[in-house]
């Protein structure tokens, strides 16, 4: 089925082009969710209801722009409303961890393979992991960060920050890395 054929089905809801969307994008969109939440399950949960939002929006779709990012908008969203409505993003910053982190440049040669690095962000608290997926794979900007998340724009400056180091730390301990001497792309491994 073309994209075209898959749309104009799903806005009659026939299941068939529903079923046929949701197998053509719900690999990438199971591995945005996996980024922000805790665990498989969670992230499998994200998916189900975003999806039931790209199927009750889809009549919203106008063409502009590409269909896939659309739904990774919606997507992304879906994911942040879930970690606001469980207040699992209120708890997630460690103040420990806040405290003892120095602020430092990006240093995570782009050698690294990009599975590692996703693997190693989802070990980060919830509220940096969540930070530094909007801003440095999704691309939102930190006032967008702070809307998104009912947070201040610093905030979101700071937690993106302290997520770098605590990124390049975790790292340099599971010794995927060796502590850099030069400075280089924190995500240069990981795209959008």
């Amino acid at each position: 089925m073309t994209e075209e054929a898959i749309l104009q089905g799903c806005l009659r809801k026939d299941t068939t082009a529903q079923r046929e969307l949701y197998n053509r994008y719900s690999p990438k969109m199971l591995a945005v969710c996996y980024r922000f939440a805790h665990n498989r399950e969670d992230a499998e949960d994200m998916l189900q209801e975003g999806f039931i939002k790209v199927f009750s929006q889809i009549h919203t779709f106008r063409n502009q722009g590409v269909f896939e990012g659309w739904v990774r908008r919606i997507i992304v969203h879906t994911c942040i409303n879930v970690l606001k409505k469980n207040k699992k993003f209120n708890e997630s910053v460690d103040l420990i961890y806040a405290t003892s982190l120095q602020v430092r440049e990006e240093t995570v040669p782009s050698v690294v393979q990009a599975k590692q690095v996703v693997e190693c962000i989802r070990l980060l608290p919830i509220g940096y992991r969540t930070v530094l997926n909007l801003y440095a794979i999704e691309g939102y900007s930190h006032k967008e960060i702070a809307t998104m998340l009912d947070i201040e724009e610093s905030t979101s400056r700071s937690q993106y920050t302290r997520a770098k180091q605590m990124l390049e730390d975790v790292l340099v301990r599971k010794k995927i890395i060796q502590k850099p001497k030069e400075k280089t792309s924190l995500l240069s491994a990981v795209s959008r």
